[in-house]
């Protein structure tokens, strides 16, 4: 007994190619230092140099305690550190926009700067979650790709 083996003389149609996609994050560290992206404006090198110091971040916790305005020589008072230190320190916080200082006569009293670091803290927080949706996927967290850019 004999067996046919039918073959197609149908031309075979290649697989059409998916869509090119517009790459939405850069394809190298040096491409993405070249692109304007929020998380620029946010990172702010004077503010995080003035929360990088323990002391300092000791001060800011003790002032943002009180909530209130206080005197240098009350501030001192919650570290072992000596007034003419904490002076400096204070005064680096302010140019860095995290402390509001007022001289009344010889004292100057500084108080957090609350709505100013709260919005920035935000802002950064805010484009690093841009930055990583970009990255990843997340309907359910509201993180997901540009339309178009991943299979959700």
């Amino acid at each position: 007994m004999m067996t046919h083996i039918y073959t197609s003389t149908l031309p075979v149609s290649p697989r059409p190619k998916a869509p090119s996609r517009v790459r939405a994050t850069p394809k190298t560290p040096k491409a993405a230092a070249n692109r304007k992206h929020a998380i620029d404006a946010s990172l702010d090198a004077d503010f995080f140099a003035a929360l990088s110091d323990p002391t300092r971040l000791q001060l800011i916790s003790c002032i943002a305690k009180c909530a209130r305005w206080c005197s240098v020589g009350e501030i001192a008072d919650c570290c072992a550190v000596d007034v003419s230190v904490v002076s400096r320190h204070l005064s680096l916080l302010a140019r860095a926009s995290i402390l509001e200082s007022a001289k009344e006569g010889r004292t100057v009293r500084y108080r957090v700067r609350f709505a100013e670091v709260t919005q920035r803290l935000t802002d950064i927080a805010n484009a690093l979650t841009q930055c990583a949706a970009q990255e990843v996927c997340a309907p359910a967290q509201g993180l997901c790709c540009p339309p178009g850019s991943c299979n959700c």
